[in-house]
C-alpha cells in the first residue's frame, strides 16, 4: 500500500507545481495618477488612456500580467525607488532632478506645458504671468517646478490633481493654470467659460520611470517600446486619443 502511495503524491505534487509555475503571468506593476486625461484617467472603475494603453502593449510583449496602480503623482517616483511598484508611466517629463532619482526610458510621447485661463482675462499670453498673480498647478508636476522657479513659491499654488486646479480657477482662487496640453483641453472642454492660450510654457518629452537597480527591466522597456514604435502601435494608441 506505502508503495502506490508515496508515487501517486510525488505525482500529485510535481503537477500541482507545475500547474502553479504556468499557469500565472507574472505581475507587472504600473505606478500611475488617474487624472490626466487622456493619458490616464477612469472610465467607471478601469483605468484607462494614452499611458494605460501602451503599458498594456509592453506587459504583452513581456508575457506578463498588467496590474495598474492608482496613487498621487509625487509618491510615483519614491514608490518606484523602493520597489512597491515595478516603473511609472503618468505623463512623466523626463528632467534633470528625476534622472538623479530613477531612470527613464526612451520617449514615447511629446507634450507641452500650456496656459489655461477664463475667457476675457487680462492674461493673454506667457509673458503676461508674473509673481504677482497666483499660478495654479498639480503638486509635483514639471509644471509646478517651471512656475516656482520662474516665479517664486508665493506665487504658485500646488493642487493634488489637475481637475482641482481647474476647479481652483473657476472659483477665482487663481488667475491661471499651468498644466500638459491635452489633459488641458479636455479640462477646458468640460468647463465652459475656459480658454488655452495660444503660446505654450514649455515642450517636454514623457517616458517611463524605472528604479535604477533595475536596469534588466529597463532594457526589456525600452526594446518592446522600439518594437511598438516600429510596428506602429504606439502611433495608433496616440492618434486614437489626441486628435490632429
Amino acid at each position: 500500500m506505502k508503495k502506490i502511495l508515496f508515487p501517486l503524491l510525488a505525482l500529485v505534487m510535481i503537477l500541482g507545481i507545475t500547474a502553479t509555475g504556468c499557469g500565472k503571468k507574472e505581475d507587472l506593476v504600473m505606478a500611475t495618477n488617474a487624472s490626466f486625461p487622456p493619458y490616464e484617467y477612469y472610465e467607471g472603475t478601469k483605468i484607462v488612456g494614452i499611458d494605460a494603453e501602451i503599458a498594456e502593449a509592453i506587459a504583452k510583449k513581456l508575457k506578463m500580467n498588467l496590474v495598474i496602480e492608482d496613487t498621487e503623482f509625487g509618491s510615483i517616483i519614491a514608490g518606484v525607488q523602493s520597489g512597491k511598484y515595478d516603473f511609472g508611466m503618468a505623463g512623466m517629463t523626463v528632467n534633470d532632478e528625476r534622472k538623479q532619482s530613477v531612470n527613464f526610458t526612451t520617449t514615447y510621447a511629446t507634450g507641452k506645458q500650456v496656459i489655461i485661463v477664463k475667457e476675457g482675462s487680462a492674461i493673454k499670453s506667457v509673458d503676461d504671468l508674473s509673481s504677482s498673480i497666483k499660478i495654479g498647478v498639480q503638486q509635483d508636476t514639471t509644471g509646478h517646478i517651471y512656475c516656482e522657479d520662474d516665479y517664486g513659491k508665493d506665487a504658485v499654488v500646488a493642487y493634488k490633481t489637475g481637475n482641482d486646479a481647474v476647479q481652483a480657477l473657476i472659483t477665482n482662487k487663481v488667475d491661471c493654470v499651468v498644466i500638459d496640453n491635452e489633459p488641458a483641453k479636455a479640462y477646458v472642454a468640460q468647463n465652459s467659460g475656459l480658454t488655452i492660450l495660444e503660446t505654450e510654457y514649455v515642450i517636454e518629452d514623457y517616458a517611463i520611470c524605472i528604479a535604477k537597480n533595475n536596469t534588466d527591466l529597463l532594457n526589456k522597456v525600452n526594446d518592446a517600446l522600439a518594437e511598438l514604435q516600429a510596428d506602429g502601435t504606439i502611433k495608433s494608441i496616440l492618434d486614437k486619443y489626441i486628435k490632429a
